[in-house]
């Protein structure tokens, strides 16, 4: 595997201290923020400096029932060209549930959702990650997440189901020592036992990042300093294994670069010592840890289309009622932790308000403190089923149509801009607009 060095999650709130800070080797980029064709100047500055830049994807569903779209997996491949990387990284969640496969209205979670740790799961994951693999250019290498919620019945641990995935399709695996650290908090799982049953020569790569605890649970947000736990258990992998490549990430509430630069170097610290500890156990005689191989049972043979498609339709539903309870309100499935899915469910709807306010702006500006309930309460009702953007708009229509907001400026701005974006075109661009407005100009002109 290429050795990466430090990197740093790319964003564009931070694009002009990202080029300027020292010792950056790498960067990742969201996959799905990147137009192939209209690459941010300062990517395009990075890859000319020689920067290595990695699209990381975050909307595929490796982990759902479906087989991942040939859309989706074209429009990442289009990125990997126009970056020109070595390397493409997408998660081991799943994204989305029902549809035609379970005959239920298709559901986005607009989050990465964990995926049960069984057999169903596991055959289906390896066939959704070869057909991945086929349609990619260059290698795959897929990420744990962090989970808030168990799922009942799970017959193997994390590091076994990792171990037997990268067994059974020779992907690479995207290490998150922070989503350890959020699955030791929130569901009991020791960090040093899954990296000991790790297949750790199959490394691609490790993500480093903060959250925060509230309430005995462990919010991996992305937006908070590094913490001491999630560096100890970067410590103990780079005393297992040298890791290829580190990367911080950072998603929102920026510090000051030499903050972050501060946790790059802390980064670094952790991994040195880590070393140390491994050479010193080389020195000691102890077994080679890069190439120790835990114990594990045998990878069974490729399950056949049959029974993959069962399992396929077993997953699906038992995906598509999980989701349906987070964000529709059914009923909590048997044997899910109820108040533990609450909390989640809570966390999906601020998430949905968060980024609906970031990629439709004018809304929190419209409509000022009265956004968020307003958007919480609609949330509660009407799950998300096209993304972001269109979750937008049906907001909009939501407010309008209901009654649910007073004649005044802020109803006549919310109607104008949900005009202008609800059609196919924008509003100002349509011919009968333009007509309409062109024949008024000369009216006002005789």
């Amino acid at each position: 595997m290429e050795r990466l060095g430090t990197g740093i999650g790319w964003r564009p709130e931070i694009a002009d201290a990202v080029e300027r800070m020292p010792g950056i080797d790498w960067v990742e980029a969201v996959a799905e923020n990147v137009c192939p064709g209209h690459l941010p100047e300062s990517l395009q500055r990075l890859r000319e400096r020689g920067v290595t830049v990695i699209p990381h994807g975050v909307s595929l569903g490796l982990g759902g029932a479906d087989r991942p779209a040939a859309g989706r997996l074209a429009a990442l491949a289009e990125r990997v060209e126009a970056l020109g990387a070595p390397l493409v990284t997408e998660h081991i969640a799943f994204v989305r549930g029902g549809g035609p496969l379970t005959a239920s209205p298709l559901l986005e979670a607009g989050h990465l959702l964990p995926v049960p740790r069984t057999r169903d799961a596991l055959d289906v994951l390896c066939e959704n990650i070869r057909i991945a693999q086929d349609a990619l250019p260059v290698p795959l290498a897929v990420e744990n997440i962090a989970a808030l919620i168990s799922w009942p019945g799970e017959e193997m641990t994390e590091g076994q189901f990792l171990y037997e995935l990268a067994d059974r399709t020779g992907v690479r695996l995207l290490i998150d020592v922070a989503n350890l650290h959020t699955n030791h908090v929130n569901r009991g799982e020791d960090p040093a036992k899954a990296l000991a049953e790790l297949p750790l020569e199959a490394i691609a790569y490790v993500h480093v990042a903060g959250g925060f605890e509230r309430d005995g649970v462990w919010h991996d947000s992305h937006a908070h300093p590094v913490p001491q736990p999630v560096l100890d258990i970067l410590t103990d992998l780079a005393s297992r294994v040298s890791p290829p490549g580190m990367l911080l990430e950072r998603d929102e509430n920026f510090p000051e670069p030499a903050v972050l630069e501060e946790e790059l170097e802390a980064i670094r610290g952790a991994v040195e010592k880590g070393r140390a500890a491994r050479a010193e156990a080389v020195t000691g005689e102890t077994a080679d840890v890069d190439t120790v191989t835990p114990s594990a049972t045998p990878a069974p043979a490729p399950t056949s289309a049959s029974s993959t498609d069962a399992a396929r339709q077993r997953l699906g539903l038992a995906q598509a009622a999980l989701l349906s309870a987070l964000v529709a309100g059914t009923p909590v499935p048997e044997g899910f932790d109820r108040v533990r899915l609450g909390v989640q469910a809570r966390a999906l709807a601020g998430k949905r308000a968060d980024v609906v306010g970031k990629i439709a702006a004018e809304l929190p500006e419209i409509l000022g403190e009265a956004y968020r309930p307003a958007f919480l309460a609609y949330a509660h009702g009407h799950p998300m089923s096209d993304g972001y953007r269109r979750d937008a708009l049906d907001f909009a229509e939501h407010l309008l149509l209901g009654g649910r907001l007073e004649e005044g400026r802020a109803r006549q701005e919310l109607r104008e801009w949900w005009l202008e974006r609800s059609g196919p075109v924008p509003r100002s661009q349509r011919p009968t607009v333009r007509i309409a407005r062109a024949a008024r100009r000369v009216l006002l002109h005789r």
